[in-house]
């Protein structure tokens, strides 16, 4: 058995590239060698939030990892157990003297799974070095001056990947200790229709954005269908950390100085804010999670259907832009934001689920799946902060406005393409005549529609607008405008 030489360990999750990944900067400073390691771990493994899509991603990121780090003959060690399991084992091997990683605002699970690594790095005496995630800041009260340090950390450069071989824990070291820690197979089904992980992808998509896909960024942003192409697409790969915030920031920075199309690049850096100061709330919010932040809506009582929820889930609720959407995200893990919001107003508002009852299955279907946006999102599009404006999304209206000609819908609900395109939009609306024209039957070839959504929306929107005069909902509200207001909020909007 090898001596017990003293290491430093670099703890993956939610930062997975070699650049401007600065655990990995500062554990290369040191005269330790060091090994990275991405575990598996059961609770997430397990967690109702997550799905094999997810997983499938991250394997996919640590292989190109691999590819790179092959050069300097080392590897991502990736293993499935238990954090502390894991460092036990490596422990058998070396000393653990330090170990190097990004604060993860994640979800519950991980915050408590943190706290017991702290008393288990203390009990072993090992050091534990956590460094900030793109911006994002632990321990805030408020967010007074959050905005300027925010665009501090994005201004600061880059930090390259410079290492040398014999900074690291060789391959023969590492198969070493893969006889005893639970290697994890990192291959992945080849012919899903999901984005593939690693930073390698995620650039490709970056440099086609920047370069022509951003010419019509704004115009389609909110069709269904055009926003597949004109968006950047970039969100899962800054979900799990393959692209940092500060390389996009950054690129997208320069590429607008140079563009004949700086408004579009421009609503694209303000949304790169938003993002940031949504998981901001949620870190200093992590009750989100579970309940509504506004207490206030705490005594909000919904009835649960399992039948609604069901049919919801699979796209069959008989609204076709509705089911189009979550049929679209359940095959390729991605809606655009605008379907995104429509399908948990459809599900709060119109069905009057709770949202609690939605966020497992759409975390689970999201391949972006962000806790610190997730659950803020969720709420904001239930209506229940209290600070923001209610929207109560009709499906049809949104249909007919940003896909008129129903190509969404007609690849989604392929049941309904060969109706003329008024029907595809409502095709409640078709007479038993005009079903026989079509040879279509509605309530057998498609759903007829599960609820009444003129009434739904009326009984949504009269409750909840009566609940914003309740004084447990008004002072709730003053309490998260007066700990989450931005004062520079107008400048947050803006990018020059």
């Amino acid at each position: 058995m090898p001596d017990r030489t003293s290491i430093n360990v670099v703890w993956l999750k939610r930062d997975l590239r070699l650049e401007d990944n600065e655990a990995i900067y500062n554990a290369l400073k040191t005269d330790r060698k060091t090994i990275l390691l991405y575990v598996f771990e059961p609770l997430l493994l397990n967690d109702e939030h997550y799905s094999e899509r997810h997983f499938n991603f991250i394997r996919e990121s640590l292989r190109d990892m691999n590819k790179r780090l092959a050069d300097f003959d080392t590897k991502v060690l990736s293993v499935t157990n238990d954090l502390a399991t894991a460092l036990n084992q490596i422990q058998d091997f070396y000393r653990i003297h330090t170990v190097f990683s990004h604060v993860e605002t994640g979800l519950l699970i991980t915050y408590n799974r943190d706290k017991e690594f702290k008393r288990y790095c203390r009990n072993n005496f090992i050091q534990w070095v956590e460094n900030k995630n793109n911006g994002v800041e632990r321990g805030l009260v408020n967010r007074d001056n959050w905005f300027e340090n925010w665009e501090d950390y994005m201004s600061q450069d880059l930090i390259s990947f410079k290492a040398e071989p014999e900074q690291f824990l060789n391959l023969e070291a590492i198969a070493d200790l893969e006889t005893v820690l639970t290697q994890t197979d990192l291959s992945t089904p080849t012919d899903t229709p999901f984005q593939k992980g690693g930073s390698t992808k995620g650039w490709k998509y970056a440099n086609s954005f920047f370069e022509n896909r951003h010419t019509d960024y704004m115009f389609n942003i909110s069709k269904p269908e055009a926003s597949r192409t004109s968006c950047s697409r970039l969100s899962p790969y800054i979900s799990w950390g393959n692209l940092s915030i500060r390389q996009v920031f950054q690129k997208g920075q320069e590429v607008k100085q140079q563009s004949k199309d700086r408004r579009h690049i421009s609503a694209f850096l303000s949304r790169l804010r938003w993002q940031a100061h949504f998981i901001q709330k949620f870190e200093m919010e992590h009750t989100m999670e579970q309940a509504s932040v506004n207490k206030g809506y705490h005594k909000l009582k919904k009835s649960i259907s399992e039948s609604y929820q069901k049919a919801w889930q699979e796209g069959q609720t008989g609204f076709p832009l509705v089911d189009a959407s979550m049929r679209c995200l359940l095959e390729t893990g991605y809606v655009n934001f605008r379907m995104r919001a429509m399908l948990v107003s459809f599900f709060t508002h119109i069905l009057w689920q709770p949202w609690q009852a939605a966020s497992a299955h759409l975390s689970q279907q999201f391949l972006d799946f962000e806790p610190g946006i997730h659950f803020p999102q969720l709420q904001m599009q239930a209506g229940e902060t209290g600070i923001n404006n209610l929207r109560i999304y009709n499906p049809t209206t949104n249909s007919l406005k940003h896909d008129p000609d129903a190509v969404f819908i007609r690849k989604w609900v392929p049941e309904l393409a060969k109706l003329d395109t008024p029907f595809v939009h409502e095709p409640y609306l078709m007479t038993e005549l005009e079903q026989g024209l079509y040879n279509f039957k509605l309530g057998e070839d498609y759903p007829e529609p599960i609820v009444d959504i003129k009434e739904n929306r009326k009984r949504a929107s009269d409750i909840l607008w009566n609940m914003k005069d309740d004084p447990d909902v008004r002072n709730e509200s003053i309490r998260i405008l007066k700990r989450h207001t931005l004062r520079d909020r107008n400048r947050m909007l803006k990018s020059d």
